[in-house]
């Protein structure tokens, strides 16, 4: 067993993490400071600027794997920027979650990403050149749209929302909530999950279908906060879908595969959250570290008392292991395909989080009553890694999946 990174996994890795050492984390303020002025939700200058430069450099779409076993037959539509494994995207997101908003810089964010692959993997070719050519350019911004406000969405199969037959196309009503990026003025289309038929067997009533936002009955009602932050300028949305009539070229890959689509999707976008936790976890561990190295307590370093001791080594220790589940999963993914693999990303879905969210609890600790303030980014990144417990399936889903995957390698018929 080899452990050393090859080398287009040291290559990007090392463009990423030196791109965003020299030219992301030095405009962190000019960031802050456009973010705070005026209008909330808006396209940030300094963003776009470092996209331009990022593009040039073909540092632009990395988490594309490149098309093999595990992809659909090739339409001849051609990706833009560079696909990297899985194995490779993922030492690249790590760098990338080291700042907030670094991934789209690189035009590497959520939901876009799980989106593009999606429009990729299942889009007619018409779909592909209205809306994935404009996302892979970040001419424009997408949203995904599964959970709901008045049903328990860690079960998709209760979804209400409905798309019914009307002539030659579709009439969509429901409400959903948590709609991630729909704060963005740029958010022009999103893939909604709906239910085509009610009668159908229970995994076959689901479809996935585009909506154009501009479409009439598109109502973004309103913008979520986030244990009391909106998250702008990106934002979580509730929305109401009355009547939205959409063309039958409008429904991906047919009616009542969405779940079929929401496996392709989901674990890649699983995996990649927690790529880029693992950087969330290196910041706050670093920010720990030169915080107790700073500081004086009854007579000595506060870096010098046991108990401070024990919490950093145990922070390297559980992101040392969590790395290597996560590089594991990445790794199945690239040899096996996402099914395969899907052990390794529900535990590393469960233990990336809860490991970033430890190791930010201390840091702020360690900060003191400056860490429960804006003045560092522990708290708001752990009102943001708080949430990677129940986004993309609560950690009960995949402790469940892992338990009952546990106990088939143990009964006799071998029944999962």
């Amino acid at each position: 067993m080899d452990f050393s990174l090859g080398g287009r996994q040291t290559l990007f890795r090392d463009r990423v993490r030196d791109f965003i050492e020299a030219e992301v984390r030095p405009r962190r303020a000019e960031y802050e400071s456009q973010a705070r002025a005026g209008e909330r939700w808006k396209v940030l200058p300094v963003v776009e600027a470092l996209k331009e430069k990022a593009r040039r450099q073909g540092l632009w779409n990395l988490f594309m794997p490149p098309a093999g076993a595990h992809h659909p037959a090739d339409d001849g539509f051609a990706f833009e920027g560079e696909p990297l494994t899985n194995l490779e995207y993922a030492l690249c997101a790590e760098e990338m979650g080291r700042i907030p908003w670094a991934s789209e810089v690189f035009n590497c964010s959520a939901p876009d990403t799980g989106n593009m692959e999606v429009l990729f993997r299942y889009g007619t070719r018409d779909q592909k050149e209205r809306w994935l050519a404009p996302l892979m350019r970040g001419e424009i911004r997408s949203a995904f749209l599964m959970t709901e406000p008045d049903v328990a969405s860690s079960d998709a199969t209760n979804i209400r929302a409905t798309a019914r037959r009307d002539g030659d196309g579709y009439v969509i009503d429901g409400r959903k909530w948590w709609s991630s990026g729909l704060g963005d003025p740029r958010c022009a289309v999103v893939i909604v999950m709906v239910k085509t038929d009610p009668d159908a067997e229970r995994h076959r009533q689901q479809s996935m279908i585009l909506v154009d936002t501009a479409s009439p009955g598109f109502r973004v009602d309103r913008l979520l906060d986030v244990y009391g932050y909106d998250h702008a300028p990106h934002g979580h949305a509730e929305v109401t879908l009355d009547g939205v009539r959409v063309p039958g070229s409008a429904m991906l890959l047919g009616e009542g595969r969405g779940f079929e689509i929401a496996q392709g999707r989901l674990g890649p976008g699983r995996i990649h959250h927690c790529m880029r936790a693992i950087g969330v976890a290196e910041e706050a561990l670093g920010a720990m570290a030169k915080r107790l190295l700073s500081r004086t307590a009854f007579g000595k370093r506060v870096a010098d008392q046991s108990v401070w001791e024990e919490r950093v080594a145990r922070a390297r220790i559980d992101i040392e292991m969590s790395r290597l589940l996560c590089l594991k999963a990445a790794d199945v993914m690239d040899r096996q395909g996402n099914k395969a693999a899907r052990d390794e990303i529900a535990m590393i879905k469960v233990q990336a989080p809860a490991m970033a969210l430890k190791i930010i609890d201390d840091a702020v600790q360690a900060h003191g009553g400056a860490g429960v303030c804006g003045d560092f980014p522990l708290a708001s990144a752990w009102a943001h890694m708080r949430t990677l417990r129940l986004a993309d399936g609560p950690d009960e889903v995949h402790a469940r999946a892992i338990a009952r995957s546990e106990f088939a390698k143990h009964r006799e018929d071998g029944r999962r």
